[in-house]
């Protein structure tokens, strides 16, 4: 059995969602911070949350070629 070089879960996909104290379960904003590279994020709500992660993933797969297995 070949070892997976890539782990499940690489800490450059590791964040940290800082909620804002004035935030409610139907207005949640505050902060989404990769904790690898740096980069901070602001959102008002749960969807701008989503985009912004997803957003990181695929910048971080654009800077990052796949490998031949497209992994």
């Amino acid at each position: 059995m070949p070892l997976n070089a890539e782990p499940k879960y690489p800490s450059r996909r590791a964040y940290v969602v800082k909620v804002r104290s004035d935030a409610t379960p139907d207005a949640l904003a505050g902060r989404l911070e990769n904790l690898v590279a740096g980069s901070q994020h602001e959102f008002a709500s749960g969807d701008e949350l989503v985009e912004s992660i997803a957003s990181d993933l695929q910048a971080s797969r654009e800077r990052r070629p796949l490998d031949p297995k497209g992994k």
